[in-house]
């Protein structure tokens, strides 16, 4: 919702993006992280193994 404050107009951040804010994109980059961090320590502990 907009409003008027001292000749200047404020807009909610919701309506400014015209969507709203689940948090999800936090989610997904979490577990990427992870899975980035796992698949790079496995390709250099099995090569170790067998070295």
């Amino acid at each position: 919702m907009a409003y008027e404050k001292d000749n200047e107009v404020h807009i909610e951040d919701d309506d400014a993006r015209a969507a709203s804010t689940p948090g999800i994109l936090r989610w997904i980059l979490g577990i990427s992280l992870v899975l980035a961090v796992v698949a790079m320590s496995l390709v250099w502990i099995i090569p170790a193994l067998f070295a």
